[in-house]
């Protein structure tokens, strides 16, 4: 598997079928409310599928932060 960012700039990239996040190793973590596979809310997991392209590129974008503030220690 490519590591997040790898896969964060491929699909920012994409112009349609932008693809999902997800690794099938879903586990919503309760400090913070985001999938620690992942990194989505369970808001943007539920309303992936009828999201706009626009709308899962801009959430790609969050989630390489996302990781990264987790990485050191702050919650996003």
């Amino acid at each position: 598997m490519k590591p997040l960012q790898e896969r964060a700039a491929q699909a920012i990239r994409m112009q349609h079928n932008v693809p999902s996040p997800c690794i099938s190793l879903c586990q919503m973590r309760e400090s913070d409310g985001l999938c620690a596979a992942c990194w989505r809310t369970l808001d943007e997991i539920s309303h992936w599928s009828r999201m706009s392209d626009a709308q899962k590129r801009q959430i790609w974008g969050e989630l390489t932060l996302r990781s990264i503030l987790h990485i050191n220690g702050v919650n996003a």
